[in-house]
């Protein structure tokens, strides 16, 4: 693996009198001509990516709702600052609860922001149940995403439905007023009209509008992240969606089983049509859905989401396009910032089959639970170079050793949240725990025909 030129000094620090706990250093300061990079441990550098990586849901979150931003640019500040991200948002109330656990808040002041953001939520517009993809966080208001796309967007309100259930399962035997967050969260989520996304047929339909209806088109099918909406359309007690909607729709009639095999790992779904996919295919519907023994006709999704990270992983190792730096430690393949052929800033779905020398912190960092040794080394090199992957709130979301060192000092939820939640199911379990014993979707992944 090539190195850099950048010169690093290694020291192990034990900061045993440290409130912050060994190790423990403010982001880099690009005053600092000569920066010290220490030694962590496993557990340092997991402590210290989920503390910073909660900044971006606590500090930096939109200050009328509470909710998360969509992106946040520490050098534009003022950049989307009122933009509500629903399925960041969703992320996010994860991340609080993690923070809540992990000592970084108080109980108190955890079920605050909550309350905030569930009272903005229940306010804002919905569209036969759905939210939108963008809300802005001063009116409650639908923000357009595209033309044709300014009223419901399913998967993001499946994304922020998980986290309700989280909190809903977190707080229902908590006080009379944490007991009536959790059936305020309880209700939110229940009024998802997934049904109505079927359009009468056995398939769900991605968006809806109000001006536009279905004209969008665009049907939910797997292999990809919309897993956790057809779960979710199953265990509604009062929008039901039918099964098939789940096998002719999710699972092409049986058709999303392959045989097909990269590096000899077995793909087992059919990522697609398109190889192997970017790794938040294996993040965001398992923020909640455990797939430790998640089983069905179609697949273990355990094996699906390991396979898919080991093949991501071994990619990066083989390096058929001798990218920069590409290695056991520096991996990972996703959507997120990416870099444009002017050297601007762009956005981009890496993986294999896309691949143009821009790594992504949050893929390795949001794989750990499937490749924790490999996910770890990850880390460790992410934080060798803090001097430019290290921000505020956490690395920062994409960079290239390809483009001398090229990297973008942006953040997206959608990105970060992975992050600190996956983090702590590899730790705790914890939101694997919660989301897993609540009833409605025990009998939704009953119903889809799942063992768990």
């Amino acid at each position: 693996m090539k190195k850099y030129s950048l010169l690093i000094i290694v020291v192990l620090l034990f900061n045993c009198g440290s409130d912050d706990g060994p190790g423990w250093q403010e982001p880099y300061d690009p005053s600092d001509d000569d920066p010290i990079v220490e030694t962590l441990t496993d557990e340092e550098i997991m402590d210290l990516t989920q503390e910073l990586t909660f900044k971006y849901f606590w500090d930096f979150a939109e200050s009328n709702s509470g909710a998360a931003k969509e992106r946040y640019h520490p050098n534009d500040p003022s950049n989307s600052q009122n933009v509500v991200t629903t399925g960041g948002s969703g992320f996010g109330l994860m991340a609080i609860l993690v923070g809540i656990e992990r000592g970084y808040i108080s109980r108190e002041e955890g079920f605050n922001r909550l309350d905030q953001i569930l009272n903005f939520f229940e306010n804002a517009d919905r569209f036969h149940g759905a939210w939108s993809h963008w809300i802005d966080g001063n009116t409650g208001n639908v923000i357009p995403f595209s033309d044709q796309d300014n009223g419901g967007d399913l998967v993001e309100t499946a994304l922020f439905a998980q986290g309700l259930i989280c909190v809903k399962e977190y707080f229902k035997d908590g006080s009379a007023e944490e007991a009536a967050l959790a059936t305020q969260a309880d209700t939110l989520w229940k009024g998802v009209e997934w049904d109505w996304y079927t359009q009468n047929q056995n398939a769900l339909y991605w968006h809806w509008s109000p001006t536009n209806g279905f004209s969008i088109n665009l049907e939910l099918k797997g292999y990809n992240e919309t897993l956790i909406a057809f779960v979710l359309g199953a265990a509604s007690p009062d929008y039901t969606i039918p099964t098939e909607v789940y096998h002719q729709g999710w699972a092409s009639n049986g058709n999303i089983v392959t045989s097909s095999s990269q590096y000899n790992i077995p793909l087992i779904l059919d990522h697609a049509g398109s190889g192997t996919g970017p790794l938040f295919w294996a993040h965001y519907s398992h923020l909640g859905l455990n797939p430790e023994n998640l089983t069905d006709q179609y697949a273990n999704y355990w094996d699906l989401n390991v396979n898919h990270t080991k093949i991501n992983y071994q990619y990066c190792v083989n390096n058929p396009n001798d990218f920069e730096d590409y290695g056991e430690e520096c991996w990972g393949l996703t959507a997120s910032y990416s870099r444009n052929t002017d050297g601007s800033t762009g956005y981009l779905a890496h993986d294999p089959q896309h691949d143009i020398g821009v790594i992504s912190p949050t893929a390795a960092i949001s794989s750990i639970p499937y490749t924790p040794e490999e996910s770890l080394a990850a880390m460790h090199y992410f934080y060798s170079k803090k001097a430019i992957l290290l921000g505020a709130a956490g690395f920062y979301d994409a960079f290239s050793p390809e483009y001398n060192d090229w990297v973008t000092e942006r953040y997206l939820a959608i990105d970060q949240g992975p992050q600190i939640i996956m983090i702590e199911n590899y730790r705790t379990g914890l939101l694997w725990d919660l989301f897993m014993q609540n009833a409605d979707v025990q009998n939704g992944l009953t119903t889809l025909g799942y063992n768990y």
